[in-house]
């Protein structure tokens, strides 16, 4: 019976991963169980061997009137000299009780009880490391999301959503991912990873990074846009020592793994500022920052930049400054030099044009008459300069005869 029951405590544990004492206690659970009166049963297994002792519980009375469970006083104190009315004595019972049909029914619940035995050890096991990043295979797909093999015979799932866009997967590549949440379910842990959050970022740092995983720098924000770019802020924990240059790493080695790691994912790393000009002027490198203004009412940073810097400050498609305001949690208003000089300075008005102030009728009329006398007059100056004497005295007689009318 024990061989039927029992193959080997030691290679089930080994296989399943389970502690010797959980095994045992599962196959007496099972024993029990297939006897049908787990309340008056008990079973010895020996850890070591596998081997086990059914043992049926009997109370101490003076009237039997249930053999299987009650036992006479005289009958109990041959096995036990100082029995007593009450007491509850053990008497081992043949294996061969239990039966063909009790030893199948016992066989179903030890592999009924180590599955789910082993299903929470691995709940428990990976509940603990949501966050942390783990090594894996890809087995295979299904709809889209990546089943991934895990340690010990655990898998876990990659859905479509957790996959970075620009990677492509296959089945037997190894992967790092990071854990995102454990779940419990019918069909046992479900283990869902991702290579898209940002979380990815900051633990393949803490790999690269001695100074990040010893707490000399602390990353205090990272905003990712996956497959495409990511922005990191460090600051040093430790007096004179450079976060940045210890993230980036002799000749960039550093970064350049992770960067490798990410499928060729552009990193920027920033360092952190306590004045939050300083630090959104920072988020938003490579482009250089004249000003910036920041409205707490608004929950805004109006920045200044050169313009020649400005395409740069916004990025292709706004992701710099995007990635910026996600980093430092202001929203970012980015603008020209000669935009704002435009709105600080008004522009010169234009000179004023002489306008000939409109002249009534009545002067218009007179002007008009003494232009025209002033011009008779000029013309017949003019021609009688050209007379000879004796018109010119006939021309004289004339004008005294108008002047005495």
């Amino acid at each position: 019976m024990n061989r039927e029951l029992v193959t080997g405590l030691a290679q089930l544990s080994a296989e399943k991963g389970l502690p010797k004492e959980v095994v045992s206690d599962i196959i007496a659970r099972a024993i029990k169980r297939a006897y049908g009166d787990e309340e008056h049963i008990d079973v010895k297994v020996d850890v070591q061997t596998g081997a086990f002792k059914v043992f049926l519980l009997k109370t101490v009375v003076e009237k039997v009137e249930d053999p299987k469970i009650q036992v006479q006083l005289d009958t109990a104190k041959k096995i036990k000299p100082d029995a007593q009315l009450g007491d509850v004595i053990p008497f081992e019972e043949s294996a061969a009780a239990l039966g063909r049909i009790g030893a199948q029914t016992a066989k179903q619940v030890i592999q009924q009880s180590l599955r789910e035995a082993e299903r929470e050890q691995v709940f428990a096991e990976y509940a603990d490391r949501e966050g942390d990043i783990i090594n894996a295979k890809i087995s295979h797909f299904d709809a889209g999301s990546a089943i991934m093999e895990l340690d010990r015979g655990a898998t876990a799932i990659l859905p479509r959503s957790e996959q970075a866009p620009h990677e492509r997967y296959f089945a037997g590549q190894a992967r790092k991912v990071v854990v995102l949440e454990v779940r419990r379910t019918l069909r046992g842990p479900q283990i869902i990873v991702s290579r898209a959050h940002k979380a990815l970022v900051k633990r393949l740092f803490e790999l690269e990074v001695p100074e990040i995983f010893h707490g000399q720098v602390e990353i205090v924000g990272i905003a990712r846009e996956p497959g495409s770019r990511t922005k990191i802020a460090v600051r040093a924990r430790q007096p004179g020592l450079d976060a940045r240059g210890a993230c980036i790493g002799q000749r960039g080695l550093r970064v350049q793994a992770i960067v490798n790691e990410l499928g060729g994912e552009k990193i920027d790393i920033i360092e952190w500022a306590e004045s939050p000009e300083r630090y959104v002027a920072n988020a938003l490198e490579p482009a250089h920052v004249v000003r910036v203004d920041i409205v707490p009412e608004e929950k805004t940073a109006y920045v200044i930049v050169p313009d020649r810097q400005l395409s740069l400050a916004i990025g292709k498609e706004g992701q710099n400054a995007r990635l910026a305001a996600k980093l430092t949690g202001w929203r970012i208003d980015i603008r020209s030099e000669s935009e704002v000089r435009a709105e600080v300075e008004p522009e010169p008005e234009p000179e004023p044009v002489a306008v000939a102030e409109p002249v009534p009728a009545e002067e218009e009329s007179e002007i008009r008459h003494d232009l025209v006398a002033e011009v008779e007059a000029e013309s017949a100056q003019a021609d009688e300069e050209d007379l000879d004497e004796e018109d010119r005295a006939l021309l004289g007689a004339k004008k005294k005869r108008a002047e005495r009318r």
